[in-house]
């Protein structure tokens, strides 16, 4: 995901255009079929060589391979009925199904003060009339038209990712460690916020879930089982981010459940502060121990660098984050990986795997670029990652250059699936091209996902289980 202006002082595209480090091929190494089959729902196997080549759009927004089409459901800057302004900075999102048969949105909006068009909300629906960041809720029907939009939450700060709950709602992460008085702010940020794709009147009067922890947040990812929440912490300067778990004091979960707070903790394993070393899919790591985060609401140091009972272990980026309903497993991301921003080694992404039986880390994936090339990568580092129902990863890319969709082959080769058209993200350009957000419906017939900046949804229909 994109990161705030004052607290980064050397963006991930400034190091890459400055290091010329992106290549031109990436190599995806590890069990890519866990990850897809964690998922009952889905196939056993992605398609043998993707969807076929990408073709150019007339319109100069999207290409798709063959037989697929797009719909744009909503853009950055629209009027609309209530006569606000879209938001910019589309990021994270979740798909919600709908009575209707179409589909409910809740979609991040990653503003700071700087954004083009911040999220403006009514009083009774705004956390901090200084935050320019929010969510939006789109109403899709079931002909991937959207039918209604607004703002459910507003006065929150650089909303990245977040996660589905069990019980249906988005839990939208703020990605910073800002206080009240830094950049106007007037209350603390770094939270997370419960948003309700159904029942609006919920949204009224925002509580950040405090003890869930105040830090650079990404995504989270929940057991149901346990009610048990997962939560990565993507940091961009040292130390490095957390991974952390949240035993919530009312496990059965509901709407308002995680507001009765609860106990946050850090994974550490000993000898293993920095996950970048291991390069080598299949690696596994055991004793993983949880220890108790002293201060969740971090008044004097980060979360990250306080004082713990033990050592605990990080990573470079920690983003996406999902629950693996058939292995009951939880996976997340390490986006990439640069020895000169910190990391011990180098890496263009990493997805790990943690048991919490067995008490288990393996890394499934890595993505390793063999050669140094161009400024312009056939593919770059993974960002958010969903499952396709029918089979294989699908990735958003966030980086330099023409940026994809990617999908996996069954035997772990990457495609190219979607090209965004509008933009890309080549240095002399302040917008930029990110993808973001993807997800499927629950009928597995349309694919939503964002691009950041100018802002744009898409819904995307075509021959899904053809194999090319």
């Amino acid at each position: 995901m994109s990161v705030e202006p004052q607290s980064n002082p050397l963006s991930r595209r400034q190091f890459v255009a400055r290091a010329a480090a992106a290549g031109v091929a990436v190599s995806v190494a590890g069990s890519v079929e866990a990850l897809y089959t964690a998922q009952p729902a889905l196939g056993t196997s992605g398609p043998k060589i993707g969807y076929g080549p990408l073709i150019e759009d007339p319109k100069g927004m999207l290409d798709l391979p063959r037989g697929f089409k797009y719909n744009v459901l909503s853009r950055e800057g629209t009027v609309r009925p209530d006569g606000l302004q879209t938001p910019s900075r589309f990021d994270g999102m979740g798909t919600f199904p709908d009575s209707h048969g179409g589909n409910r949105l809740v979609r991040n909006h990653e503003c700071s003060p700087t954004a083009t068009i911040k999220v403006v909300a009514p009083p009774e629906r705004t956390y901090d009339p200084a935050g320019a960041g929010g969510t939006s809720t789109l109403v899709v029907d079931r002909h991937n038209n959207a039918t209604k939009e607004f703002v459910s939450l507003g006065g929150s700060a650089i909303n990245c990712s977040g996660g589905i709950t069990p019980w249906r709602t988005w839990l939208t992460c703020e990605e910073t460690e800002l206080k009240a008085g830094q950049s106007g702010y007037t209350k603390d940020h770094g939270f997370i916020f419960e948003v309700d794709p159904y029942d609006d009147r919920r949204n009224n009067h925002p509580f950040p879930l405090k003890e869930m922890g105040r830090f650079q947040h990404e995504a989270v990812a929940i057991d149901p089982s346990t009610g048990i929440v997962y939560e990565t912490e993507d940091a961009f300067v040292a130390p490095l981010g957390g991974f952390y778990r949240f035993l919530p004091n009312r496990p059965r979960g509901g709407w308002g459940s995680l507001r009765a707070g609860g106990e946050l903790q850090a994974m550490s394993i000993a000898g293993t502060p920095d996950l970048s070393v291991f390069q080598e899919a299949g690696t596994v790591l055991g004793n993983v121990e949880w220890v108790k985060v002293p201060d969740p609401l971090a008044t004097s140091e980060s979360v990250r660098a306080q004082d713990y009972a033990k050592p605990i272990t990080g990573g470079y980026k920690l983003e996406g984050c999902w629950w693996g309903t058939r292995d009951r497993c939880v996976y997340f991301v390490s986006s990439f990986a640069r020895t000169e921003l910190g990391p011990q080694q180098n890496h263009d992404g990493q997805v790990w795997k943690y048991d919490p039986r067995k008490r288990t880390l393996r890394l499934e994936v890595i993505f390793t670029r063999p050669t140094p090339g161009s400024d312009n990568p056939e593919f770059d580092a993974p960002d958010n990652i969903t499952m396709s129902p029918y089979g294989g990863l699908m990735m958003c890319e966030d980086g330099l250059g023409d940026q994809h969709i990617l999908g996996t082959t069954e035997d772990g080769e990457v495609f190219k699936f979607a090209r965004n058209r509008v933009n890309n993200g080549t240095p002399e350009a302040p917008e930029y091209g990110e993808l973001a957000g993807a997800g499927f419906s629950a009928d597995g017939r349309t694919m939503f996902f964002n691009v950041y900046t100018p802002g744009i949804t898409y819904a995307i229909t075509g021959p899904w289980r053809r194999r090319r």
